[in-house]
């Protein structure tokens, strides 16, 4: 059954789609930069390779969001602190593998910490030596912050524009926690200067191509279990509530636990694609908790079609490659309004984002056809004359 359901959710064509191109998109740039030359045209520099395994953990992070704003109708603009707190989890183990090579020596304590003259090492640190440990807090922090404040939000029947609100008073109260250094976060600095993974030189070229490849198969994994969520009887139950909440309650359905269960699923991915964004930066620090991350975010979605997931992770990409583009040149000072005239022009011109106005133009093309090519039924015969008057 449940073969069958996965076989259902991912056999459509879109998915095939999107799944092929990235598995081709993934191999050709982890191919190019390992067997091309530099001086080839086709040669991917490993500094791209790094920046696109940004968008890829930026895409997930799409997904994530599309996921309970697209099928839930939960506008969430703290996404951000889930994706931030996931990118923590791996920096504290990042940290925690650095030992005597750091700048102070210390074989316990990271340097932030001896530069603040700590004594020891704090309990909450205690743990993330171990990578299998730290990986579960990857996901599970994210997802206990959810749970707890879905628990009071959706409980308390907070919706629309109060419980956007409420997200993001979450992720800028969390970005003013982080910035103090008596958290043992590193402050203003965060954490940075790592050295390995799991014994790999985290700046080594296999390890990026490693972190690259890893990143789009959690890509392909995140969008998966998430078209398998939203094809289910479970997905459908999420749009009902969706599209009339009050309906969904009078027939019976228990919305609170719904929008739970789905907004914990969701933080948990966005804390695994901050996770994989770590390593690849090469830092974390309390700006990733800003709330302008959490608002980009939802531009990315709008951007490549709200509802869609494929367009969620297509406006991550095309949204953080003109941001790149835009933000070293002459038009760095005007990027932000660029973006919001973006996010205007898309809501006023294409309110289902580029693949969701594509979907529709395709689906009105097919249904013309269909119109065009149908033969129309040939008129009834008239009885004969013969057979009329012996009728008679």
């Amino acid at each position: 059954m449940i073969t069958r359901m996965i076989v259902s959710a991912l056999g459509d064509r879109g998915s095939l789609v999107f799944l092929g191109l990235l598995g081709v998109a993934a191999l050709f740039v982890a191919l190019s930069n390992l067997l091309l030359p530099p001086g080839s045209a086709l040669h991917v520099p490993i500094h791209i390779v790094a920046l696109l395994g940004k968008y890829v953990c930026y895409a997930t992070l799409a997904v994530a969001l599309d996921l309970v704003w697209g099928y839930c109708g939960i506008l969430s603009l703290g996404h951000g602190a889930f994706f931030a707190l996931g990118g923590y989890a791996m920096g504290m183990y990042l940290m925690r593998q650095v030992g005597t090579r750091g700048v102070y020596a210390d074989p316990v304590l990271p340097d932030f910490m001896v530069f603040l003259n700590w004594k020891e090492l704090p309990w909450f640190w205690h743990g993330f030596d171990s990578f299998p440990f730290s990986m579960l807090m990857v996901a599970l922090v994210p997802g206990l912050l959810a749970f707890v404040f879905g628990w009071f939000a959706f409980r308390s029947r907070v919706t629309g524009v109060y419980l956007s609100i409420i997200t993001q008073a979450m992720t800028y109260a969390l970005m003013l926690a982080f910035f103090r250094n008596d958290m043992g976060f590193g402050g203003n600095n965060g954490l940075t200067d790592f050295k390995d993974i799991v014994g790999f030189n985290v700046q080594a070229q296999p390890t990026r191509i490693a972190l690259f490849l890893i990143s789009v198969a959690v890509l392909a994994l995140t969008y998966a279990v998430a078209r398998v969520l939203v094809t289910s009887t479970f997905g459908k139950v999420l749009v009902a509530i969706r599209d009339a909440e009050s309906r969904a309650r009078f027939l019976g359905y228990r919305v609170e636990s719904y929008k739970l269960v789905v907004f914990v699923v969701s933080a948990c991915m966005a804390g695994v694609a901050g996770a994989l964004y770590v390593p690849q930066v090469g830092i974390i620090n309390p700006g990733e908790f800003a709330p302008a991350n959490s608002i980009e975010a939802v531009i990315w979605v709008a951007v490549g079609g709200r509802g869609t997931l494929t367009g969620a992770a297509l406006g991550a990409v095309v949204v953080n490659a003109m941001k790149t583009t835009f933000t070293s040149g002459l038009l760095a000072p005007y990027w932000l309004f660029m973006l919001g005239g973006l996010f205007v022009l898309v809501t006023l011109a294409l309110p289902k984002g580029i693949v969701g106005t594509l979907q529709g133009w395709f689906a009105k093309r097919g249904e013309a056809k269909r119109v065009e090519t149908s033969e129309p039924s040939p008129p009834p015969e008239a009885p004969a004359a013969g057979k009329a008057e012996s009728a008679s």
